[in-house]
Parts: structure tokens; sequence; C-alpha cells
């Protein structure tokens, strides 16, 4: 085995050592009682790869482009793009179903580890130096701050931490002017995998090949030309997931708009020690033994100067931009996130890295050069003194750890002991490693349970929950709701049933606008959108059964997919769900209740968004969690009014009653059965009905009306925020048919044309590029120089010959 694939093992191997570590000291699953389900690994990553498992084991209702579970009918493309192409997220389906979270996990721990193997890889491209420095930095890389503390919990970022790296091997390739195929090909990759870190990645990667092209005085235009190709012809082979992604965000619900806020100097410091955790500063931890190695640059006179000062001046200037409003808005592709605001401090971890392993392909530092590394080191902790997530457990591991790699660094690499010596210097180095990043990861692990939302853990209920879910369903006869209480924002795709709940980047606008006027509720500023549990919905959206008091339960009265309503203008709605439900439904179903009562026998409704709190009637109690923007409560159903004159308790004021009569909603949904589909048919990409003969109207179906939609024979309009399709009947039975007695539209997710054809483009062109070079004979652009210096590197056959590597410390 070569030591560039023992190292990169070695690297991995230690990255999933730690992390395992780190969770087992914690207690935190799979290896202890603390569950992980916290925040978007609960609502968004565990439920959609679970969406995923049931695609690829041909269980899930609908396809890659259109999601029939969530949000009544939904684009996946882009959350697929967004969520799920990474190419690791397959692997889930190697577990049950019932261990989806065991599949998360495993899968978020091999991308720890092949981020540490593909920086370690890289070092070993970049210069000589002995490979377990190599694997230590390489592994210091993957767990890093950012790493243990937000990717852990966001798994589709660590594609990110995986694509620093590759796109830094692509710019070596670049500036060599080799691999003119396979350059493009891992830049798609990369940004079909997560674009929005890719992206950073990307602009880390150029940083990184400027500062290469400038130290070996390689820098030529076309070079970087050929660097910018190299990445459009990667982005384009990409698009078809990227084009549909960028237009699933634009017709989302919009999120928050925040001004970026830079954290405090000291802050920022502290956040570079081992065992802190905050959620609004840069988790800029990285071994110790890096810091040292970057700081040691400016203080090492056997390293050129132009070397020097480039690489620390990178350091320095990746920290600036990510404190600089301007540069902030870059980093995250002009728009300030909704939530951590230093989601590329993985860049700037990548960077330090590409920094120490700098000063190591020169050889070991000596003394004077590691005293000022030191130095620097001590200055940047007592910095960070004043901050309040400096702990105590903080100072002792950065100081034992500093002590430790001065000391292995001072070792002598002569003499009789010097194998002794070899093998305590690496016992010390990598114990400081595996030390600080287990505990690291246990401290963010006990902080995120204390700090962020948590939800329950997939357990025996949910599997019961699941299996009386999968017993009732229907569909598409009926939809099977997931129901109250929720698990998380994506039960529907976790637990199985066709809902109203939905949780995505991508929850487009017409959704939450038409389930907000219905009554609905939700959190995260209307992303993520709660099953709503109201018998007029239930009707109207063909739910038939529900999941309710925990038990599986058959709804009154469920329409088809596809009724049919009159001819007229679509129902406008207004400020009163009672009132907008019964536009929808086209009849009065709701009554006023009399001095604060309803009418016995009717179902007591209340609509109180803002509230939170209990509300009771009689003796039943329902609880009430609102407050816009943040949240909105759902209406919510108080009980049937048994007693004469028994007003309800509200939480506060400002609530509104709506009395529902079950015999007028029964009346009315009989008449639009009457009027209904008689057969429905769905599909992967599509729905399909059959009408009663003659029919003329309106045909509303049962999804919203998200931008996409076509339909045979008609254009789609909205009726009331659902999909909708005017149909007419032929004037005589001789006459051509002006209308059709059925049917059919099918979805294509906006974008997915032109991605496809930017796709094909893109291929041509790549194709072109690869048949020019061969007909030309193109010869790497290298200066006599850098050839000389890569002849005195490499032997024949490939084989690197030792020369300062066998100076440095092994």
């Amino acid at each position: 085995m070569s030591n560039t694939k023992r190292s990169s093992l070695l690297a991995a191997l230690l990255t999933v050592v730690a992390v395992c570590g780190g969770d087992a000291v914690a207690r935190v699953f799979p290896f202890g009682p603390r569950h992980r389900a916290v925040n978007d690994l609960a609502n968004q990553f565990v439920p959609f790869h679970a969406h995923l498992w049931d695609l690829l084991r041909g269980r899930a209702d609908g396809g890659l482009l259109l999601d029939w579970r969530a949000g009544w009918g939904t684009s996946f493309l882009p959350d697929y793009g967004t969520y799920l192409s990474s190419p690791f997220a397959p692997l889930v389906a190697l577990f049950p179903r019932g261990d989806i979270e065991y599949a998360v996990y495993a899968v978020t721990v091999l991308k720890t580890a092949v981020a540490a193997a593909a920086m370690t890889f890289l070092l070993r491209r970049l210069g000589p130096g002995s490979w377990w420095w190599a694997s230590v930095l390489g592994a210091s890389y993957a767990l890093c701050g950012w790493s243990l503390a937000e990717g852990t919990y966001n798994p589709m970022w660590l594609d990110g931490l995986i694509a620093f790296p590759l796109l830094c091997l692509v710019g070596e390739w670049v500036r060599e002017g080799r691999r003119p195929l396979l350059g493009p090909l891992v830049v798609a990759v990369c940004w079909a995998a997560n674009f929005y870190t890719a992206y950073m990645a990307t602009l880390g990667a150029a940083l990184v090949l400027l500062v290469r092209l400038a130290t070996t005085d390689s820098f030529r235009w076309r070079t970087t030309g050929r660097a910018v190709l190299t990445t459009g012809l990667g982005v384009g082979l990409a698009a078809p997931v990227l084009v549909p992604v960028l237009l699933g965000s634009r017709h989302a619900h919009p999120g928050l708009v925040r001004e970026f806020d830079p954290a405090p100097a000291t802050d920022v410091l502290a956040r570079l020690l081992p065992v802190t955790y905050s959620f609004s500063t840069p988790a800029a931890f990285v071994c110790t033994a890096v810091l040292l190695l970057a700081g040691t640059l400016l203080f090492r006179r056997d390293l050129p100067g132009r070397e020097r000062w480039l690489w620390a001046g990178l350091c320095g200037a990746v920290v600036a931009s990510m404190q600089w409003g301007p540069t902030h808005l870059l980093w995250h592709a002009f728009a300030t996130p909704n939530g951590s605001p230093y989601r590329q401090t993985f860049v700037l971890c990548g960077v330090l890295v590409l920094a120490a392993w700098t000063g190591l392909t020169h050889g070991r530092p000596d003394r004077r050069s590691l005293l000022g590394g030191a130095a620097v080191v001590l200055a940047l902790t007592a910095g960070a003194l004043p901050s309040p997530f400096v702990t105590g457990w903080a100072l002792l591991f950065a100081g034992v750890g500093l002590a430790a790699v001065v000391g292995a660094l001072l070792l002598p690499v002569r003499g009789r002991r010097r194998r002794l010596y070899g093998v305590l210097a690496v016992s010390l180095v990598i114990g400081t490693l595996l030390g600080q990043a287990a505990a690291t990861t246990a401290y963010a692990d006990r902080e995120r349970l204390a700090r962020l939302d948590d939800y329950p853990p997939w357990g025996p209920e949910h599997a019961r929950r699941a299996a009386a879910l999968a017993a009732a369903d229907g569909w598409p006869s009926y939809r099977t709701d997931a129901g109250l209480p929720r698990v998380a924002g994506n039960d529907p795709l976790l637990l199985g049933g066709q809902g109203a709940a939905y949780y995505s980047s991508h929850t487009p606008a017409v959704l939450t606008e038409t389930l907000t006027a219905l009554g609905g509720g939700w959190t995260s500023r209307g992303r993520n959108l709660l099953s709503l549990d109201n018998p007029v919905t239930d009707a109207l959206f063909g739910v038939g059964a529900r999941w309710r008091d925990g038990a599986v339960v058959r709804t009154e009265s469920s329409l088809p997919l596809v009724t049919v309503r009159p001819r007229g203008p679509a129902p406008v709605y207004g400020r009163s769900p009672f009132r907008n439900q019964e536009l929808l439904l086209g009849a009065r179903v709701y009554g006023a209740p009399h001095a604060g009562a309803c009418p016995v026998g009717t179902e007591v409704f209340l609509w109180a968004p803002d509230a939170t709190g209990p509300a009771r009637l009689g003796d039943r109690e329902t609880h009430l969690l609102g407050g816009q923007p943040k949240r909105r409560a759902a209406m919510t159903s108080l009980g049937v009014q048994r007693v004469p004159g028994l007003k309800p308790d509200l939480p506060g004021p400002g609530g509104e009653l709506g009395c529902l009569d079950h015999e007028r909603l029964r009346a009315a949904v009989a008449a639009l059965r009457a009027r209904a589909a008689t057969s429905v048919r769905v599909t992967s990409d599509g729905i399909r009905a059959d009408l009663p003969p003659g029919t003329t109207g309106t045909a509303v179906v049962a999804a919203p009306r998200i931008a996409g939609w076509t339909c045979e024979g008609a254009r789609p309009v909205s009726y009331g925020g659902l999909l909708a399709i005017p149909v007419s009947a032929p004037a005589s039975d001789s006459a051509p048919v002006s209308g059709t007695s059925s049917v059919a539209c099918t979805f294509r997710p906006p974008g997915l044309r032109a991605g496809l054809a930017a796709g094909a483009m893109a291929a041509v062109l790549l194709l072109g590029v690869v048949l020019a070079g061969r007909r030309g004979g193109s010869v790497p652009e290298a200066s006599d120089e850098e050839q000389a210096g890569r002849r005195a590197q490499y032997g024949e056959g490939g084989r690197r010959v030792r020369t300062r590597a066998r100076a440095a410390l092994r």
C-alpha cells in the first residue's frame, strides 16, 4: 500500500474514532440514551432520507418530480437537489426502514471520514512531507468545529466539507494543464451533491489556486481562463438539478430577512479553541497542531518569503471576509442565512490546514519558529479570554494540546532512540487530535440538546403509528393524514400517508398562503406547515383517515381528489378562515356563536393564530402555540357543544369561534360528490381523472396550484389556491369535443427543461474541449523550474524520491 493511501485511510480512521468517541462520551445516539433529533436534523434530513428510502424501494407516493405525500402534493426535485442529491444519500436504502436514524448517522460519519481522506490526499499531492502528519492534518480539517457543531445535524453541508479539497485538487489539475475531462466532472458532482456549500468551497478553492499560482510562479491568464472554463462546464453539467433548485427557491414562501451582525472579535477567537459552542459565531476550531504550524509560517526563514506571506495573508483575509458585510454576503450567495451566519467557516479551517502543511513540506520548524508559533497561539487564546464561550475545559484542552504538540516537534529525529521518539511524537500529536476533537464533539452534543429545538426520536410508538397509517392507506381513493401530535416537520415523509404537513426551504408560497387562509398553522415563519385537523378541509382534500388521539380514525366524509364546481369566479379569500373554507366548499356550514356559546350538537372550533396557552370547553383542553411572525396556531376543535350556554375558556383575546353543523357539511359533500370524478389515477409526475359524461364547469384538483403543472386541452388555473382546469362538454353528439370528459395533468418542475438543455450543452462543450486537447497534443503549462522540481520530487515510474520528507518529523 502506498503512503498516500495509507495516510488517507489513517485520516479516515482517526475521524471515525474521534466522532464516535465523542458521541459515546456524551452518551448520545447511537451510543447512549440521549437522542440527536434536534432542529433540521429531525425536521428535514431524517424524514427526507426516509422518503428517499421509500423511493428507492418503490414504496413512495410520487417520484423524483412530484411528491404526493407532503404538502397535499409538492414539487420534489428541488428538495432532492437540496437535501438528497449527495452520492452518499442512497446508502440509507441498505438499512431497514425502521433504522433510518441509524442510517443517517452512518452516512454522516462516513461523509466526515471521506472529507478527511480527501484533504489528506490533497496534502500529499501538494508537496512532500511525513505521511502521518498528512493524516493528522487531514483529520483535523474533517474534525473542525464547523463539522462537529453544525455539519453533524445538517448532513447535506458535509458534502461541502468534501468538496473543498476536491475542488482544490481540480485547481492543481488546471494549474498543470491535466485531466480536462475529470476536472469538470468532479466540479459537477460537488455542485450537484450540495450546491450551497459547493459554492462556498468553489470560492475558497479559487483563492487557494491564486495563492498556488503566485507561489509557484505559474500564473498565466490562460490558466485562469482554463479554471473558469472548468468550473463553468462542471456547474453546467449539474444544471438539471441546480436550475430547478434555484427556481424552487424563487417560488418558495419567503423566509426571514436578516441584517448581518458580525460577532465580537473575542467570540471569534474563542471559537478557535476546543470545547466551545455557540450558534451565531464561526466554529473555527481546528486541532491545536494546525494553529501552531500555521502560526510558525511567518517565523520560518527556510520558507520563501512569498510563500510565507501569501499563505498567512490568505488566512487573515478569509477571517476578515467573514466579518465584513459585503464579503459575508458574497460567501452566502448574497443572502444572509436565517440560521447560523457563518456557514463558510469550513473554508477557513481548510485554508488553515493548507497553510500548516505548506510549512511541513519544507521540513520541521526549528526552535525559533516553534517559539513564534506558540506565541501566536497563546496570543489568540489570551484575546479570547473575555468571551463567555471560553470554558475551563477549553483552556485545559488547548493548553495541554499546545504543550503536547510543541513537545512532539522538539523531540530529536536522530540518534539511537529516534524510533522511540518517533512513536512518542506520533502518540502526542494523534492523542491531541483525538482528545480535542472527541471533547468538542461531546460538548457540542450536550449543548445542542440544551439550546436547540428537539423532537422525539424514532421509537416503538412511531413504528406503531406508521404501521397503523399503512394499514389504513387508501391512496389515491382518499388521503390518510399522519395527524397530530406531530413528530417532526415532515411527518408524512417519515410516518407515511398523505397530508398537509411539510417543511422545506422550498415550501411553495401558494401552499402556505392557501393553508393559512383555511386556518392552518405553521412554524419557521410559514415554511414549516402543520397538519390541519378539520372536517371541512378533510372533505375538501380527500382525507378519509387520519391519526388522532393515539389511533387512526375514519373521517365522516371525504371527496375524491378531483371535483367539479360550477362556472364562475374563483373564490377570493378574506380574513376569516371559516368563511374561506365555506367559499372553497361552496356551502355555508359554520354558524356564529350566540352570547359566546355554540348551539348544542355543533362542533366548536377556535381560530386564534397568535394565542399561546390552553383553551377549554368543559373537560376538554387544547393547547395553542402561536405568535406571529415565527409561529401561527392552527384552527382547532374544542369538542362538541353538549351543554347549552357553555362558553369556552380562551387563552387570550382576539380569538374567533365557529360552530360547525355536520349535517350541513354532509349535505355539501354529497352535492359535490355527485359531480366529482368517477375514477382517479395518480402517477409519479401527474394525475388523470374521469368525469361524469356531459360535465361542464371547473375541475378542481385537491392539490396546490404550484408552478409546473400543465394539462391536456386547457390551461390550468388557480381555484382558491388549488389546481383547476376549465371543462366543457361538446355541443352535440356529432360535434367535435371542445372540452373533455377527463382531466389529465402533468407536472414538470420549473427549470427542468432549461437545466437539461444547459447540461446537454455543457456535455457537448466538454467533449469538444477534450477532443481539441487530444488533437493539439497539449502539454502541461508548467515553468522550467516547476518541471525540474517535479522531476526531483518524482523518479521513474512515479515513485516519490524522499528528500525533504526524510528530514521531516516521522
